[in-house]
């Protein structure tokens, strides 16, 4: 028959320290029998007793004498985390907040409105409900004001503890009350929250034949919605002449997206590597047959803010020589950092390995260096004065009648982006030079 003792938290810890203080007993032990700690290191003990004691002399202080009581599974939490913070700036502790939020990032979904938000004079101010979720059926308008969340002013919280109150369970129904330009009062909502997918991939043409795809992150979609928003740029009749892909500012994510993302546009050959110390932590990634776009010209944009994942691609297509990087030197994280659930909505972020381009480049701590440095500044069109052309010559000779060109001004804001603008006269060039071949065999249709 056995008893069966619940412990006290101050009762717990102890018994845990004990445990501890006893392992490390056993590990001096055997490690005396066997051989002097002093002449092998690689069999010194894993749990050095004098140090756990020394840790047990601190909590027992922290926890009789300091200025505030803090509980003693409070404590034993610190601890854990300082275990990790002096590792790396990387690894870390992560309570069920961080780990939920780590989760909500990789996924991209949340249970929420479906709102693009911000801040104004102590108020949420819609900028944008997305297309088909419950704010924007529920009739919500970019501009809107929120003045108060199930009944409570927004002006009496913090700001971002105001927004995060938009967020819940599916299912669960809020109360929003909403001033409106032109409406003599206040507009009140009742919305029922629903699983909100946010992609971080958007696409566009920057001009007919030229692509634009931005990738904000790697969300576990990344990989197929960067296929997809490929594809979305094809039109019949007018085939692709280049691509821009932006990763600048995106910090990176998940790996498999990563080297789905690369694996795209690559026919074969390794994306990416890892070795770590444990036989998990080495892999390597390689591509498989089939690039979606056919060898149409690439350009990647990445900077100081490109880290991780967005390294892993930039590297791959510079190191196979299927996209020419410009921009600025980008962040240089090259760790991979694996999360280990602890079983109780907690878990622990740890580095477990360095990875390497195809070429064999770490860049940890160096980063990926752009093949054109094209540093961020101001463009300003210079201001001309009048000059006489053949045409204001009076009698001169009309111009002989063709076809309209397929070219479109720049907008605004690609001339504004420098970096931008710069990757788009690169593609241009890449065009010009290939004109031949690309007269024999048109690119730019995605495979099925």
């Amino acid at each position: 028959m056995f008893n069966c003792i619940v412990a006290s938290p101050i009762t717990r810890a102890k018994l845990l320290i004990g445990a501890l203080l006893l392992s490390a007993a056993t590990t001096f032990t055997v490690a005396d029998e066997t051989v002097p700690a002093a002449t092998d290191p690689a069999k010194e003990e894993r749990l050095p007793l004098r140090e756990l004691r020394l840790f047990t002399q601190v909590f027992e202080q922290i926890r009789r004498g300091y200025v505030e009581e803090v509980k003693d599974t409070e404590l034993l939490e610190n601890a854990i985390a300082g275990l990790l913070l002096e590792l790396d700036p990387h690894s870390a502790y992560l309570n069920e907040t961080d780990y939920d939020e780590l989760q909500e990032a990789a996924t991209g979904e949340y249970g929420g409105l479906g709102l693009e938000v911000g801040a104004e004079r102590g108020l949420i101010k819609i900028i944008s409900p997305i297309d088909g979720s419950p704010a924007a059926q529920a009739g919500i308008e970019p501009g809107d004001l929120i003045t108060e969340v199930d009944g409570i002013a927004v002006r009496s919280m913090a700001p971002q503890k105001a927004i995060d109150k938009l967020r819940g369970e599916k299912g669960t129904s809020i109360v929003l009350q909403v001033l409106r330009e032109g409406e003599d009062k206040p507009l009140e909502f009742t919305i029922v929250r629903d699983i909100i997918q946010i992609s971080a991939v958007r696409s566009h043409l920057l001009e007919p034949g030229y692509g634009y795809v931005r990738v904000s992150q790697f969300q576990n979609t990344s990989g197929s919605d960067f296929k997809k928003a490929l594809a979305g740029l094809y039109t019949p009749g007018s085939p692709l002449k280049g691509i821009i892909v932006d990763l600048r500012n995106n910090p990176g994510g998940l790996v498999p997206a990563a080297v789905e993302m690369a694996d795209a546009v690559l026919e074969s050959g390794t994306v990416v590597y890892t070795e770590g110390r444990l036989p998990s932590s080495n892999s390597r990634f390689r591509a498989t047959p089939g690039d979606v776009i056919r060898g149409v010209p690439m350009v990647v944009l990445i900077n100081g803010g490109s880290a991780s994942a967005s390294e892993i691609v930039a590297g791959a297509l510079q190191d196979h020589k299927r996209a020419a990087v410009l921009g600025t030197q980008s962040f240089g994280k090259g760790s991979v950092q694996t999360v280990i659930p602890l079983g109780d909505g907690r878990a622990i972020k740890l580095t477990t390995a360095r990875y390497f381009t195809p070429n064999g480049r770490s860049i940890q701590a160096e980063g990926i260096t752009p093949d054109i440095i094209v540093e961020p500044a101001e463009i300003r069109p210079y201001e001309k004065s009048k000059t006489v052309r053949e045409a204001d010559l009076e009698g001169h000779l009309e111009q002989a009648a063709h076809e309209d060109s397929e070219s479109s001004p720049v907008d605004d804001a690609q001339i504004n982006d420098n970096q931008l603008y710069e990757a788009l006269n690169v593609l241009k060039g890449f065009q010009l030079l290939s004109r031949d071949r690309n007269s024999q065999s048109e690119p730019g249709s995605p495979q099925n």
